[in-house]
């Protein structure tokens, strides 16, 4: 595979790159930035479709007349594609689903829960469905409920994750040798040389969710984005395995959690721990000790806080550098 990679950029230029997934979304590079719950609202989703990527609304942390205000101010600032992350358990999907259809955004990508539930009268309405994945049963699943591409999403991903803890590395080579519609890498990615890694191992793009939060674009609280460029390798960890299991940088707040799990706390334990609005204490109010801080493992590649087109234009840069020269990693 990578040597049809190296011929591909031999006889074509870089600036006219095309694949399945620059065509499903008609967009200039193959990145894609996470709809990420407190961090993605129309600043960071326009910023990042603007710069050639595609940008993602991130729906789970907005009540229905939020994602519209959010929608259409992204409308406002890029003529470009761009999306929506659509979590399926959420309370009030058929309002967000309306929204999404009465402001023709024609891309979704759903996640935590069935999409056979919702795909085909997305569909119906001429709307892209991409499904976030964690293993190849349901990967296979997602394509057979009539989704259009699925992201495949390892262990090392930040917020929630599968509960089979299979690393991205794995995951992506048996995700796209079970389905045949396109695979999106997630999961420990923020650099070129890990996206082209991904690209080898079969995926046809990938989609980025840390290194976005540390930009000026996104909507979470400044603390976090500092606390982000501040972690080390270590500094996070898979936690309320039991609920929904979800990788959190380590505070306060997770100690609490890692005690009461050591202690073998029940579901109702963890619950009562876990309250209400933690998620949006931390990473949108800026709470760093009793907020859940949602992060994944490559925080700790990531140093600087910088401009989201800034973000795109360096994975890219380094992806194209490393792919022509490709005896420089060697």
């Amino acid at each position: 595979m990578f040597l049809l990679f190296n011929f591909y950029f031999l006889i074509c230029p870089m600036q006219q790159f095309t694949n399945s997934i620059t065509q499903l979304f008609n967009i200039q590079y193959p990145i894609i930035q996470a709809g990420m719950i407190w961090a993605s609202g129309w600043r960071l989703a326009s910023a990042v479709s603007n710069a050639g990527g595609l940008g993602i609304l991130g729906a789970g942390s907005m009540y229905p007349d939020v994602l519209k205000e959010h929608v259409q101010k992204c409308k406002a600032a890029t003529n470009k594609p761009f999306g929506v992350n659509l979590p399926l358990l959420y309370p009030d999907i058929d309002k967000h689903i309306q929204t999404i259809i009465d402001e023709g955004v024609k891309i979704v990508f759903t996640s935590a829960g069935n999409p056979a539930t919702w795909t085909q009268y997305l569909k119906q309405h001429g709307i892209t469905v991409v499904h976030v994945v964690s293993s190849s049963k349901f990967a296979l699943k997602a394509q057979q409920a009539g989704c259009d591409a699925v992201v495949a999403e390892g262990f090392e991903a930040g917020g929630h994750n599968g509960r089979e803890e299979t690393t991205t590395m794995v995951l992506i080579p048996a995700v796209a040798q079970t389905v045949t519609i396109p695979v999106i890498a997630a999961g420990g990615i923020a650099t070129g040389k890990q996206m082209l890694a991904a690209m080898i191992l079969g995926a046809a793009g990938v989609q980025v969710g840390s290194r976005f939060v540390a930009t000026p674009e996104a909507s979470s609280h400044q603390q976090f984005k500092d606390a982000v460029i501040a972690a080390k390798e270590g500094d996070t960890q898979l936690s309320l395995k039991k609920l929904t299991p979800v990788r959190l940088l380590k505070n306060e707040f997770f100690k609490q959690v890692w005690q009461a799990e050591l202690e073998g706390a029940s579901n109702e334990t963890l619950l009562q721990l876990l309250g209400r609005g933690r998620a949006k204490k931390g990473m949108f109010e800026g709470d760093m000790q009793e907020g859940e801080l949602e992060i994944g493992q490559v925080s700790s590649l990531i140093e600087t806080i910088k401009p989201a087109a800034e973000v795109v234009e360096e994975i890219w840069t380094e992806f194209k550098s490393v792919l022509e020269n490709p005896l420089k990693l060697l």
